[in-house]
C-alpha cells in the first residue's frame, strides 16, 4: 500500500514561486511512489475546485474563489485533509507536508489537533515572516530548510531541520548565443528587492560603459511604476528595458541571453533566481543575505558584496563588465554548480525523507 501524501501550499500554478515550484515539483516526480493530493486555495472565481497537476496529481482547491481565501485557508486546509483520511482510511501511513511557514504552516498546526495520526513535515521558505514561526515549526515533527539560514532559525525554535534546496528544471535551459553586454535582473519589483539601488549603480558607472550594455529588468510588482520614472530621472531610458513578467520559457531565455545578472536584495531565503541564471551561464552580482550564499560562491560562481556596500558593489559590477576572462571563468563555474540543484535530485531526498517518516 502506497503512503499517502497530503501536500499543503496555499499557492499553486498561476501563483507559482519557489515554494509553489517545490510543491508541484515533487508531487509530480513522487506520484508514482506516493499516494499525493496537494490542497490549495482557491483564490480566483475561475478556478475548478478540483482538477489534476498535469492530469497526474489530484488537486484539491478551497475556499470561495477570492484573496481572502488564503486567510482561511490555515482552517479550511485541515478539515479538507481530515475528509481526505476517511475517504482513503484503508490506505497506507498519512504524511502531512507543509510547504512554506506561514498560511501553509499555520493549517499544519490545526491538523495537529484534527489529525493527530498524520505524520507532520514542515518545509521552512522565507526570512520574511516571524509571525508565529516558533509554533509553527515546533509543530512539525519533521523540519527541512531550504538554506542554512533557515537551518539556524529552525535550531533557534528548537528543532533540528534537513537541508533541502530548492531546485530547477534544467531540460527548460535554451541553447543560445550570448548578448554581448546584456545585463539582467529577474524578480519580483518590491522594495525588498531594491532594483532602485541596481539602477544607481548602473547610473554611476554608464559614462564608462561601451554602448552595447544593456540591463533589462524583468518581472512586476507594487513598485514597476516607481522605478521606471526613477530610470527616467537617472537618464537611463536608453540603457534599461522594464520586460515585465514572462513565461518560465521567455524568463530563461532572458537568463541565456544575459552575461551577467544582478540581484542585490536586504534579505533572500534561497534565491532560485541565482541558480536558474548560473544554469543558463551567467556571472553573479548578488548581496551576502540569507541563503545566497549557500547558492553564490564569492569570486568562484560569482561576486558577494555586503548589503550596504555600495562601492563594493559598484567596484564588483564594474569589474564583471569589464574584465571578459574573470567574468566568464565565473559563469562556467556557476554553470557546473547549478547541475546539483535539478529537481529530480531534489525530489529524490524529499523521496527518502517520506519513505524515513512513512515507516517510523
Amino acid at each position: 500500500m502506497k503512503p499517502r501524501v497530503i501536500l499543503l501550499s496555499t499557492f499553486l500554478t498561476p501563483f507559482r514561486s519557489g515554494a509553489e515550484a517545490c510543491a508541484e515539483e515533487i508531487a509530480l516526480r513522487l506520484c508514482d511512489r506516493f499516494d499525493i493530493t496537494i490542497v490549495t486555495a482557491r483564490l480566483q472565481k475561475d478556478a475548478p475546485k478540483r482538477e489534476t497537476l498535469q492530469g497526474k496529481v489530484p488537486v484539491l482547491r478551497i475556499g470561495f474563489g477570492s484573496p481572502v481565501d488564503k486567510w482561511l485557508y490555515p482552517f479550511l486546509a485541515p478539515c479538507t485533509c481530515r475528509g481526505i483520511a476517511r475517504y482513503s482510511a484503508g490506505g497506507g501511513p498519512l504524511l502531512l507536508h507543509a510547504i512554506l511557514e506561514t498560511f501553509a504552516g499555520l493549517a499544519l498546526v490545526f491538523c495537529r489537533v484534527l489529525l493527530p495520526s498524520g505524520k507532520r513535515i514542515l518545509t521552512l521558505q522565507t526570512l520574511n515572516r516571524s509571525f508565529l514561526k516558533g509554533p509553527i515549526i515546533r509543530s512539525a515533527e519533521h523540519v527541512t530548510a531550504i538554506s542554512e539560514a533557515l537551518r539556524k532559525i529552525a535550531k533557534k525554535k528548537g528543532k533540528e531541520a534537513l537541508l533541502i534546496p530548492n531546485g530547477l528544471d534544467l531540460s527548460l535551459v535554451p541553447n543560445i548565443p550570448k548578448v554581448p553586454g546584456r545585463l539582467l535582473f529577474v524578480g519580483r519589483l518590491e522594495k525588498m528587492k531594491r532594483v532602485d539601488l541596481l539602477l544607481k549603480i548602473f547610473k554611476e558607472i554608464r559614462a564608462e560603459l561601451p554602448s552595447g550594455v544593456h540591463l533589462r529588468i524583468v518581472g512586476d510588482g507594487s513598485e514597476r511604476e516607481h522605478l521606471q520614472v526613477l530610470a527616467t530621472t537617472l537618464g537611463l531610458t536608453d540603457r534599461v528595458t522594464f520586460v515585465g513578467k514572462l513565461s518560465p520559457e521567455g524568463v530563461y531565455k532572458e537568463y541565456a541571453e544575459a552575461e551577467i545578472f544582478c540581484s542585490l536584495p536586504k534579505t533572500e531565503a534561497l534565491g532560485n533566481v541565482f541558480l536558474e541564471a548560473q544554469a543558463c551561464g551567467c556571472a553573479i552580482l548578488a548581496t551576502r543575505t540569507g541563503g545566497i550564499p549557500d547558492i553564490v560562491k564569492d569570486g568562484v560562481t560569482g561576486l558577494l558584496t555586503d548589503i550596504h556596500d555600495f562601492s563594493g558593489q559598484l567596484k564588483g559590477l564594474r569589474r564583471l563588465i569589464k574584465d571578459d576572462a574573470f567574468r566568464k571563468t565565473l559563469a562556467e563555474a556557476g554553470r557546473m554548480h547549478a547541475k546539483n540543484y535539478d529537481w529530480s535530485s531534489i525530489a529524490m531526498a524529499y523521496r527518502k525523507l517520506y519513505e524515513s517518516v512513512a515507516q517510523s
